[in-house]
C-alpha cells in the first residue's frame, strides 16, 4: 500500500486527472457541450486532480523536511499546482468556462513532462530553506507567482486565438466558446496585476532576511528573480500607460512567461553547491 502513496504516484495520478479532465473538456467542446453537466465534470477532474497532486508534493515535502522547491522537477510541478489554485478562483469569477480546459492542458502537460523528464529528479535539496519559514515564504511566494503568470499566458493565448477568429472571421468550434477581446484583455490586467504583487511581496521577505546575512544570497538566482520581476513590472506599466495593448501585450506575456519557465532550470542549478543533495529516490 505504502508504494502506492509514494510521492511520485501520487504526482503521476494527479496529472492523469488533469489530463482526463482536459481530454472531457475537449470532447465537450467538440460535441458543442458547453452546458453546466460537461463543466461539472471537467471540474470534478480537475479537483480531484489538485487534491491528489498537493497530496504528492505534502509527502515529497515531509520527506524533504520542508517546502518542496529542491529541484527543477518539484518547481515545475508547483507551478502547475499554482496555476490550478488560480483558475478556481479566476474562472468562477470572471465566468470563463472554456478556462477550465486550456489550464487543465497546461497543468497537464508541465506536470507529465516533469515526471517524464527524469533528469530533473535526480537529486533533492534536504532542508534547502535551513528551517528558515521566510526564505521558504519568499521561495514559495516567488514560485507561486510563475504560476500566476502561467495563467497570464493561457488567457493571453486565448485572447490571441479570438483576434485571430475575428479577423478571419472564424467563429464556430472552439472559437464560439471564447470569452470576448474585451474581457480577456480585462482578465490578463489583473492576472498581471497579481502576478507582479506576488513577486514584489515574495523579493520584499527575501531581502528583509537577506540584509542580515548577506553571504546567503546567491547573486545568480537573485540576478535572475529581480530580472523576472522587473521585466513583469515593465509589462504592468506600459500596459496602464496604453502603450503595449491587444495583440502585442497578448504575445508579449506568452514569450516573457516561456523565458520565466527556462530561468527555473539555472535558478535551481546555482544554488546546488550551498545545500546538501541527496538521491530522489532515498
Amino acid at each position: 500500500m505504502s508504494a502506492l502513496l509514494t510521492d511520485r504516484a501520487l504526482l503521476w495520478l494527479g496529472a492523469l486527472l488533469y489530463l482526463a479532465g482536459f481530454l472531457t473538456g475537449l470532447v465537450g467542446l467538440t460535441r458543442k457541450q458547453s452546458g453546466t453537466t460537461n463543466r461539472n465534470v471537467l471540474n470534478i477532474f480537475l479537483i480531484a486532480g489538485w487534491v491528489v497532486q498537493m497530496a504528492g508534493l505534502y509527502v515529497r515535502g515531509r520527506a524533504v523536511g520542508g517546502c518542496p522547491l529542491g529541484n527543477t522537477f518539484e518547481l515545475v510541478q508547483f507551478v502547475a499546482w499554482s496555476a490550478m489554485v488560480l483558475y478556481f478562483f479566476v474562472g468562477p469569477a470572471f465566468r470563463v468556462s472554456v478556462l477550465g480546459l486550456f489550464t487543465a492542458g497546461y497543468a497537464a502537460a508541465l506536470a507529465i513532462a516533469s515526471l517524464l523528464i527524469t533528469q530533473w529528479d535526480v537529486t533533492r535539496g534536504q532542508k534547502i530553506f535551513g528551517n528558515n519559514p521566510w526564505i521558504e515564504l519568499h521561495a514559495a511566494l516567488a514560485v507561486f507567482s510563475y504560476g500566476v503568470f502561467g495563467l497570464l499566458a493561457l488567457t493571453s493565448f486565448m485572447q490571441l486565438l479570438q483576434n485571430w477568429s475575428l479577423k478571419h472571421k472564424r467563429l464556430n468550434g472552439l472559437f464560439w466558446f471564447l470569452p470576448s477581446v474585451v474581457q480577456l484583455d480585462q482578465i490578463n490586467l489583473r492576472v498581471l496585476l497579481l502576478g507582479v504583487a506576488l513577486l514584489t511581496f515574495s523579493l520584499a521577505v527575501g531581502a528583509a532576511w537577506w540584509v542580515r546575512d548577506l553571504a546567503s544570497v546567491d547573486l545568480l538566482k537573485l540576478f535572475i528573480t529581480v530580472g523576472v520581476w522587473l521585466a513583469y513590472l515593465v509589462v504592468f506599466l506600459l500596459r496602464r500607460s496604453g502603450r503595449l495593448v491587444s495583440v502585442r501585450f497578448a504575445w508579449v506575456c506568452v514569450i516573457l512567461f516561456m523565458i520565466a519557465l527556462l530561468s527555473l532550470g539555472p535558478v535551481n542549478s546555482s544554488r546546488h553547491h550551498t545545500i546538501v543533495l541527496t538521491p530522489a529516490g532515498e
